[in-house]
Parts: C-alpha cells; sequence; structure tokens
C-alpha cells in the first residue's frame, strides 16, 4: 500500500452534488479531497438536460411570477403515480425550501439560466434552464471547487470506506495513480457517487426486468450504495428506476449546442438574446439540440407507428412494455415505421414527436432536417426496407399482417403512401431514485435507523426516499443536498 493522505472531509464522486459538498465543506474551512473513478468530473449532470425547477427564485420575481415553496411542494404530488405515499416528505421539504437558493449560488459560481419556463403540471413557470448546455455545471463547479484549494483527483476509484473500533468512519481505500492509498479524513466522508442505473446487479435486486437494459450513463454502477451497505447502510425506495425509455441513437458528431464551451460569456448573451429576441430565431439551434438528445413520444406510436427490428419483424405489441422488448432484439435496436397519414399529423402541433419540456417541441420536419441519418421517406415499403438496411420482404410481410389484424373501421395501418421510418431506437434505463437511507442532516442510517458516524450521502445515493419524478428534480436534489451534507460535514470536523 502506498503512502497515505489526510484530509478533513472526504467527497466521493465529482458529479454536481459531490462537487457542491466540497466547495461547501472548503468555505467552512475544511481541508478536502475529491475521489472520482471517472477521467473527468461531471458524473450524470454532465449528460442532463440540466433544467432546475425552483420556487421563489429572482429570475420568477424578475418576470412577475410569485411562486412559493409551499406550492412547489404541492406540485410535486403530481407526479408520484404509483408511488405516490412512498416518498420522503422532510427530504422534499428541504428541496424545495432550498431549491431557489441553491439556483442563485450556482448563478454566482457563474451559470447561467433561461427562464423560467412552463412544465405542467406545475401550477408556475418554474423550470430554469442551463446555459449553453449541461457542462456547465463540472466546469463551473470543478473551478470553484479548485479555486478553494479542494484536491480533485481523477482515476481515483473507492475500493473501501475505513472505520474505526468505535464504528465511526475514519477514511477510505481509492486507487490513486495505480496504487491503493488509504486517504484518511479526520472529520467525514461524503458519499456523491450518483445512482446505479447502470448497474445489473443492484438493478436485478430490486427489479429484475430491468437488469440487462444499459443505461444512459454507463458509469452509474452504484458504487456509493455498495460502499454504504457494506456498513449496514440500507437502500430505501430502491424498486423506484425511470425507463425504460426510447431514445434515438446520438449522431455521430455531437450537436453544436453540446460542442459549445461552457463559458460565462457566452451564458449570458444566450440569456439575454433568448429574452430579448424572437424565440424563431433560435428554433434551428435548440433543434439541433433536442433531436441529438431524445426519444419518440409515445403518441407517435398510439397513433399508429409500428416497432420492427433489424431483420424487418415486427416484435412487440407497441401500446405495451416495448423498452423492454427493444432490448432483447439484436444490436438492441429497432425503427418506427408509419405513413403518410401519421407523418402529416406529426408535423405540426399539437403532435410532436419529441419535447424537452419546458424548452421546445421537435416535429418529423425537424428531424428531417437535423437527422437525415435517423429519418428516411420513401414511396413503397421496399424502398423503405433498401433506405434504411432492413429485409424488404420481412418488412413488407410485417406491414401487411399488422394491417390486416387492425379492425375494420379503426382508423390506423401503415397504408398511405410515402411510408416513413425514424431510427434505430435503443432502450435505455434514464436514472434511478433509490438512495441509502438518510437524516435530514444527511447524515446515513443503519438498517436499524441509527447513524453511522461521520458518514454522509449526498445526490442519488443519498436520497433517503426523496422521490424526485418531474423535470428538474434531481440536479436541483444533487446540487442542495451535496452543500448541505458538505457542511455538516464540515461542522464535524470543526468538532473534531
Amino acid at each position: 500500500m502506498n503512502a497515505g493522505l489526510t484530509c478533513d472531509v472526504i467527497v466521493v464522486g465529482a458529479g454536481a452534488s459531490g462537487l457542491s459538498a466540497s466547495i461547501e465543506a472548503a468555505d467552512a474551512g475544511a481541508r478536502v479531497i475529491v475521489l472520482e473513478k471517472n477521467p473527468m468530473p461531471g458524473g450524470s449532470s454532465r449528460l442532463s438536460v440540466g433544467s432546475i425547477n425552483a420556487a421563489g427564485s429572482s429570475l420568477q420575481k424578475r418576470a412577475g411570477i410569485v411562486d412559493t415553496p409551499d406550492e412547489h411542494f404541492a406540485d410535486m404530488d403530481h407526479f408520484m403515480g404509483p408511488f405516490a405515499g412512498r416518498d420522503n416528505l422532510e427530504l422534499r421539504r428541504l428541496l424545495v425550501d432550498h431549491a431557489a437558493e441553491s439556483l442563485e449560488w450556482l448563478m454566482s459560481l457563474g451559470l447561467s439560466f433561461y427562464g423560467p419556463t412552463a412544465d405542467p403540471p406545475h401550477r408556475h413557470p418554474r423550470m430554469h434552464n442551463v446555459l449553453p448546455n449541461s457542462r456547465a455545471y463540472p466546469y463551473y463547479l470543478n473551478r470553484a471547487a479548485k479555486s478553494r484549494g479542494v484536491d480533485v483527483r481523477l482515476d481515483a476509484p473507492v475500493q473501501q470506506i475505513l472505520t474505526g473500533s468505535d464504528g465511526a468512519v475514519r477514511g477510505v481505500l481509492a486507487r490513486i495513480g495505480g496504487q491503493t492509498v488509504e486517504v484518511q479524513a479526520r472529520s467525514g466522508v461524503v458519499l456523491a457517487a450518483g445512482d446505479y442505473s447502470n448497474d445489473p446487479e443492484l438493478k436485478g435486486r430490486f427489479r429484475p426486468e430491468l437488469a440487462g437494459i444499459p443505461a444512459i450513463n454507463p458509469t452509474a454502477t452504484g458504487d456509493g450504495h455498495r460502499l454504504g451497505e457494506a456498513l449496514g447502510a440500507r437502500v430505501v425506495n430502491g424498486e423506484v428506476v425511470y425507463g425504460p425509455g426510447l431514445r434515438f441513437m446520438e449522431p455521430a458528431r455531437p450537436s453544436l449546442v453540446r460542442r459549445l464551451p461552457p463559458s460565462m460569456l457566452l451564458g449570458k448573451l444566450m440569456q439575454w438574446a433568448l429574452n430579448r429576441l424572437p424565440a424563431s430565431l433560435f428554433r434551428p439551434f435548440v433543434m439541433s439540440f433536442m433531436t441529438a438528445s431524445l426519444g419518440p413520444e409515445a403518441s407517435l406510436l398510439r397513433a399508429g407507428a409500428v416497432l420492427v427490428n433489424r431483420h424487418g419483424q415486427r416484435f412487440v405489441d407497441e401500446l405495451g412494455q416495448p423498452g423492454l422488448a427493444i432490448a432483447r432484439q439484436p444490436g438492441g435496436h429497432a425503427w418506427l415505421v408509419f405513413d403518410q397519414r401519421v407523418a402529416t399529423m406529426f408535423s405540426k402541433p399539437p403532435h410532436y414527436v419529441s419535447t424537452a419540456p419546458g424548452v421546445a417541441f421537435a416535429y418529423l420536419p425537424d428531424y428531417q432536417r437535423h437527422r437525415a441519418d435517423l429519418y428516411h421517406r420513401a414511396d413503397s415499403l421496399a424502398s423503405l426496407a433498401h433506405s434504411v438496411g432492413l429485409p424488404a420482404d420481412a418488412l413488407c410481410a410485417a406491414i401487411e399482417q399488422q394491417n390486416a389484424a387492425r379492425p375494420e373501421g379503426v382508423a390506423g395501418g401503415v397504408l398511405q403512401a410515402p411510408f416513413h421510418a425514424l431510427g434505430p431506437l435503443e432502450s435505455r434505463i434514464v436514472i434511478t431514485d433509490g438512495g441509502l437511507a438518510v437524516n435530514t442532516r444527511h447524515q446515513v442510517l443503519r438498517e436499524d435507523g441509527s447513524v453511522i458516524p461521520r458518514l454522509y450521502a449526498a445526490g442519488a445515493v443519498g436520497q433517503g426516499g426523496a422521490l424526485l419524478a418531474g423535470n428538474g428534480h434531481h440536479i436541483g436534489w444533487a446540487v442542495t443536498s451535496g452543500r448541505r451534507a458538505g457542511r455538516h460535514a464540515a461542522q464535524e470536523a470543526a468538532r473534531a
């Protein structure tokens, strides 16, 4: 084992929650080391749309919107669905009460936001969208952490949490520079290692049918959950998994929005322009992002689009659970096939192919213009199959069989030329809401409800039973819980 390191607070993970924790702990006077297993900071925040829902922000007030955390708290009930009654309401309260404060804090670090925009069923426009893209989170948070003397170590996976004879956490074992290093923490460890959306073992434990479906973030492998469980912590709401969702394959070249540098000047310029210039000027710019990052709405399937695999075969009831079935197809890919009736319907409001709530809607002509690699059109099914690269005989047979099975007098079917296809589609897990049980100080709890001394958790691994359905809540929780966990860990250092 290599020579060890010593600090006050260790943070495991350099995503939005981990970097927020490190900044607050450093501001409170603690010496902080961040250990990140990946070669770059950012975690899932780097891959997100980047929106935050917050009530009572300065941007709302500037727009004349009167909104309160109490209203935000109540509106979150609309997103609970089958998990109603299982939310940790104490942690939900922390989120809504501190979301606007966290947003203002992010802006003080240099991030820019556009909005607020509407996101029904939220009763008020409270979605704030980051500019120019979600890479602004790791850029500004990492910069702020380093400016405060935080030691951010990349390619440094944590293998084990170390405890003393009294059961209190005293540090970790990590791989740093190819060596196993003991890193000691005088006061505590903050777990901020993300969710387990790409971990077959944890998904298999809570949702076995989803175990083999990959995640949007391939490095979200539940490392923090396992580190906590090894000390007796428990996972709450582990079966709450968002997905599988249908996603179009990303283009070979990142979209223009994704390529923009996270510049403060650019963010302020975009913020000014979006607030003052006609939205039509920015639509092509926004569409280049949306058509590269999203998937089709279920309404396209309900309207009559058919899913086929790379063999040209229809393989699932499109109104059932197509995501599960797509994951089992050759290559994990599928294509949407539909006729001119559906194409006309989804070329204009109110029927859209994709949406980023609070941002914009994308219609079929947007995909035709911005994703020529995904969109195909032909005067016959055989020609369409040739354009996509599917077996023509199999595709024609699948569509004919589907048309014949349609009840007489019921609208639908793939009948009217020209014919259209979008794909390939993939099935992906978006994120998981299962987190280690924590109290309102973000201390990790054992199965019996007792505190594991000097162990804290934030972000997805420290969700503690809070349910974050709806847009703009996961990053809001990551930053809010990270800041609070970092402060509490630093207070432990002060007491020590």
